[in-house]
């Protein structure tokens, strides 16, 4: 009996048969254990009592009292305006800094509406945008 398929060689048959042993010589059969199937999802008719509850307003991973939005604008503001020695420093120097990075037109317009004043770092620019975390 040949063994050997007539299409391709003898190196090829070898190489097929290696790929397939972890295969053969697993060991665990052809269904997986109950506790490696993925659990089902919830329909419109399930009880969904037990599902975690958020508020509407707060996105996990977010400072409390920070909207998305607000922590999207606060993330943005950081990108453009800081930096290696960027602060303290007034209104115009962080409107100049937006520019010349390219900053966004929603960026550009939050730093022209900051009043004419120095300011100490980010956090600084967001509380005055009112975009701050609330104190706890």
């Amino acid at each position: 009996m040949q063994r050997e398929s007539a299409k391709h060689g003898r190196w090829l048959d070898e190489e097929q048969k290696h790929e397939v042993q972890g295969l053969i010589r697993g060991g665990e059969g052809a269904r997986p254990e109950e506790w490696r199937q993925t659990e089902p999802l919830a329909t419109a008719g399930d009880d969904a009592s037990n599902a975690p509850t958020r508020s509407p307003v707060h996105e996990p991973g977010s400072p409390e009292g920070l909207s998305p939005r607000d922590v999207d604008l606060r993330s943005d503001l950081a990108r453009w305006i800081s930096g290696v020695h960027a602060f303290p420093a007034d209104r115009d120097t962080l409107l100049s800094r937006a520019e010349t990075r390219f900053a966004p037109e929603p960026v550009l317009a939050a730093v022209r509406s900051l009043p004419a004043r120095t300011y100490t770092n980010v956090e600084d620019v967001a509380r005055e945008l009112g975009i701050a975390r609330r104190p706890d």
